[in-house]
């Protein structure tokens, strides 16, 4: 399909860069008519962490191999025949379809086993994990009702019409001897097209209900983390109101840490799981609303018997999320609490720690002034001294000099001098100048 526009005169219309791929999405997965009898084996697997891409893969060879149509390098489904069976491929994000089309025969529903026309999934590699196996049993009844609480577990049968009655579809989502769940769909007016259609739907509503429910282990693998440190929370805020000294406010504060350390890794493991699960389960509700259920006497509908059974598990996993998020701002609160009182504390002893240097400081400013003036006594000492000498000389060389009362005199300019020296050398050294 094209993207681009062309105008009157020869023009084009540049299109954006998604246009194409967002017009072909609506296309992406076409129903394809499905005539009655038919059986549907469905198959869905695990093909996160990079299993998709080799899936790819396998299915290109194997196309390549029987001279098949071939898989486009950016196609998420492709349809192939494959002998007297159809291939349907489809990747979706975090999983991967095969559902093949099997001719089928009037006779009794599920005949024969689904394990022994499962023989052409054995030539394809095994993509992932599986995740689903489905035999769906397309039929026309020779009379418009079939007891359908002879082919599954009445504890857990599920059936409805379709809205307008031209269709009824059963089953009790167990897996059979085989492995496989079993879906009876009984066509009773539908064309091909409606057929198709209606089989699509249903295979996507326990395809995606399997899904789900994959966020209702993960909810209770957590469980237990998240019961054990809301409790130690409550230990620890009740410590905090007993503590006072710092060593202790620190120690709370690092287990404070530790705990919102563990429930983050927790939060960011199911963050995917549980927003899939949420997506999942709507995409469940949606398709059942498109189908349009009616109830058949006192058999539950799939709406009904999937709200008892598959609605708690979903609300365990949006109540597991809730519970991390809560916990996870409580935790915040408690240590920006702790960190609080442990910064008040250090800026505690920070103060009294500059008061004690100011003390000090102020010691040792004394003691350097009396050194100071120990010095300028002991440097005039040596000066006076020096200048006797040199009156000495003088007098003995017959120069009319009275040595002790000149050395009496120079001892007060030598005194004030030196002081005044080293007073300015202070000075500059305080004023940080060269």
């Amino acid at each position: 399909m094209t993207a681009e526009v062309t105008i009157e005169g020869g023009g084009r219309l540049i299109p954006h860069d998604l246009r194409a791929a967002i017009l072909n999405e609506v296309h992406a997965r076409p129903f394809t008519p499905l005539a009655s009898p038919a059986r549907v084996l469905h198959f869905a697997f695990d093909t996160s962490n990079g299993r998709g891409k080799t899936d790819r893969a396998a299915l290109a060879d194997f196309c390549a191999r029987r001279e098949l149509a071939p898989l486009k390098p950016d196609a998420k489904h492709h349809r192939v025949t494959v002998g007297g069976a159809t291939l349907r491929w489809e990747q979706h994000s975090e999983f991967t379809t095969y559902t093949w089309e099997l001719p089928s025969k009037p006779g009794a529903p599920f005949q024969p086993e689904a394990s022994s026309l499962a023989g052409p999934m054995s030539a394809l590699p095994q993509p992932g994990p599986l995740l689903v196996a489905l035999d769906v049993h397309l039929i026309e009844p020779k009379r418009k009702t079939i007891a359908v609480e002879q082919l599954f577990d009445r504890a857990s049968l599920a059936a409805a019409e379709n809205s307008d009655g031209a269709a009824l579809f059963a089953t009790d989502f167990k897996p059979d001897p085989g492995g496989f769940v079993r879906i009876l769909i009984l066509n009773r007016d539908l064309d091909d097209d409606r057929a198709g259609a209606l089989v699509q739907r249903i295979i996507e509503v326990e395809t995606y209900r399997t899904l789900a429910l994959l966020g209702l282990p993960e909810a209770q693998r957590l469980a237990p983390s998240i019961g054990r440190i809301e409790q130690r929370l409550a230990e620890v805020t009740e410590e905090m109101r007993a503590t006072a000294q710092l060593v202790d406010n620190h120690r709370l504060l690092d287990e404070l840490t530790a705990l919102a350390a563990e429930l983050e890794a927790g939060a960011a493991a199911s963050l995917f799981r549980f927003g899939a699960s949420r997506a999942y389960y709507d995409i469940v509700q949606l398709r059942l609303h498109t189908v349009g259920e009616r109830k058949i006497g006192s058999l539950p509908t799939w709406t009904s018997f999937l709200a008892r059974r598959m609605a708690p598990a979903m609300r365990t996993c949006t109540a597991t999320a809730d519970r991390q998020a809560n916990l996870s701002q409580k935790l915040a609160r408690a240590a920006n609490l702790l960190r609080t009182r442990v910064d008040v504390e250090l800026e505690q002893q920070n103060r009294d720690l500059l008061r004690s240097m100011n003390d000090r400081t102020r010691l040792q400013l004394r003691l350097q002034t009396t050194v100071e003036g120990l010095s300028v006594a002991a440097i005039s000492y040596y000066v006076v001294g020096l200048f006797g000498y040199v009156a000495k000389g003088a007098h003995e060389e017959g120069l009319p000099v009275n040595v002790t009362f000149a050395t009496a005199l120079f001892v007060p300019v030598a005194a004030l001098t030196i002081w005044w020296v080293i007073r300015r050398i202070r000075r500059k050294h305080m004023t940080g100048a060269d």
